[in-house]
């Protein structure tokens, strides 16, 4: 089955002049969501996760179904103050300003295997950000993955770990 022909593209959102990958036309869809489960599953075996960390939002849609499929756990990687307990937060900087993201300080044990996943990769900031927080609290990171990658802004660049996805697009 072809992704790519469940993900709706949307002109000028949320802004002008941005193409919005939208995956909820492939979310509604059980026959390509299940071969999209299916095949991040085996991009993502081999790193033989304990744990993997879903990237707020659409991250959670992503890696908590994988969790289920490959055996392991699943931790939420959140904006600051969405998370009860005690967390360890992360800041990092954006092209415009700055983002905080968090974890809660029990949900990774020192030395699991935690790769991390997200719904996209665009300029690449958001995902090294969720695996420095993810080292920061002790885990490793084997690898880290998206279903859509945005080729053109080369955010696979500022990841030092291997980096899989389903679908890239070059505009």
């Amino acid at each position: 089955m072809n992704i790519q022909d469940h993900i709706r593209q949307i002109p000028n959102f949320p802004k002008p002049g941005i193409l919005f990958y939208d995956i909820s036309t492939l979310l509604a869809h059980p026959k390509a969501w299940a071969a999209t489960v299916d095949q991040l599953a085996e991009q993502i075996k081999p790193h033989k996760p304990d744990l993997l960390a879903g990237i707020e939002s659409r991250g959670f849609l992503t890696a908590a179904p994988l969790a289920l499929k490959l055996g392991c756990g699943f931790i939420m990687l959140r904006k600051k103050g969405k998370l009860p307990g005690q967390t360890i937060r992360y800041t990092y900087d954006l092209e415009y300003g700055s983002d905080t993201i968090e974890v809660q300080a029990d949900a990774v044990a020192k030395g699991q295997r935690v790769v991390v996943l997200d719904d996209l990769l665009a300029t690449g900031g958001t995902m090294r950000a969720a695996i420095e927080l993810v080292r920061k609290v002790g885990g490793t990171v084997p690898a880290c993955a998206c279903i859509i990658e945005l080729n053109f802004l080369n955010g696979r660049k500022h990841l030092d770990v291997p980096f899989s996805r389903l679908v890239g697009y070059d505009q």
